[in-house]
């Protein structure tokens, strides 16, 4: 019911977005026209930026792997990782792509599927720690005029009070893995099943600095890739914006549009776009609308081509989303279980 109740509510948001967004006429004349008049080339560098993401974060996440002991081809990897992309844009609710992952990555390893499960749990928390990285090393040094804008304040803002909070939730994790405490754990705290879930993927990871370092490494790399592919969006349409213009606003953008408010993000992306490089930069909601979408339908692409792999994955044993997300529900109770008890998660 939850699910459904979400799927709704993203539905009508994105509905409403979509509107708000595209409700002038002559904004849309505009739009047309610049795009008439873009140079579609930058988009080739742009779609190749999404490419070497894509090839950092699958080379991540087979780090992660060798640690549960599973050994995965990259070229294996990168199906599934292609895959989980689609979905990420197109599954209603929040779990996005990372069912798809973990229902597959556990058919790759049958006899460690909470292992498997679990590196795909461990490189989102990678992926959120590098996040926050890059947001402070590229806002830092353009704090002053992003804090002295009230759009750009309230972005700000509440990229400190989601990543904030994703850290926070992280450090608990860890800690109760250090002290033993997951089986004290009160069932009546609030996201009880994901410390306990979270607590037992440290307890694995716990030992394997040297990996998870690397996979932190390689993350920074690839959240620039993909900020960079809205510049190269920019120059298409010959917006006066440079590289670190774009890095400023993406942090923001990214973090804001992880969130199950719209489907993929559409809407609330171009909405944050207009607001933030008109009142940063003096963009045109025109041009920023266009650079938003283009920057989007570079990640359309390759989400395409995910399709195709998961199509060509599922078909050899055939299974529907519902029962997808049953299977990885089992085991993430199973891990709950293991973690609360102490036994070692296998």
């Amino acid at each position: 019911m939850k699910k459904t109740l979400l799927s709704v509510l993203q539905i009508v948001v994105t509905v409403g977005l979509l509107w708000w967004i595209f409700r002038n006429p002559e904004q849309n004349r505009k739009m047309l026209e610049a795009l008439r008049h873009a140079n579609l080339l930058w988009f080739v560098p742009g779609i190749a930026a999404i490419g070497i993401a894509l090839l950092l974060q699958t080379e991540r996440w087979v780090i992660l792997l060798k640690v549960q002991d599973i050994v995965v081809s990259k070229s294996r990897a990168l199906r599934i990782m292609l895959a989980g992309m689609f979905f990420n844009l197109f599954l209603f609710g929040s779990t996005g792509g990372d069912v798809i992952k973990m229902f597959f990555i556990m058919r790759e390893a049958p006899k460690k599927k909470a292992g498997a499960l679990l590196s795909v749990f461990i490189d989102r928390v990678v992926g959120v720690l590098a996040l926050a990285t890059v947001s402070l090393a590229v806002i830092l040094p353009a704090f002053g005029r992003l804090w002295g804008h009230e759009k750009s304040r309230a972005g700000i803002l509440s990229v400190a009070v989601i990543l904030g909070g994703s850290l926070a939730f992280i450090a608990l994790a860890w800690a109760v893995d250090r002290m033993k405490l997951t089986s004290k754990l009160p069932h009546w705290l609030p996201m009880h099943a994901r410390i306990a879930e979270a607590a037992g993927a440290f307890s694995q990871y716990g030992k394997a600095g040297r990996a998870v370092g690397k996979a932190f490494l390689l993350s920074i790399p690839a959240h620039l890739m993909i900020f960079s592919t809205f510049y190269f969006g920019a120059r298409a349409f010959g917006a006066d914006l440079s590289l670190l213009n774009i890095y400023c606003v993406m942090p923001i953008v990214s973090t804001v549009t992880a969130l199950p408010i719209s489907l993929g993000g559409a809407g609330l992306r171009e909405g944050l776009f207009q607001e933030l490089l008109g009142s940063l930069y003096g963009t045109t909601p025109e041009i920023a609308t266009v650079i938003s979408l283009s920057g989007f339908l570079m990640a359309v692409f390759w989400s395409l081509i995910g399709g195709i792999a998961y199509l060509l994955y599922r078909s050899s044993s055939p299974s529907g989303i519902a029962e997808m997300e049953a299977s990885v529900e089992a085991v993430e109770h199973r891990i709950e279980e293991q973690a609360e008890s102490g036994r070692q998660i296998e």
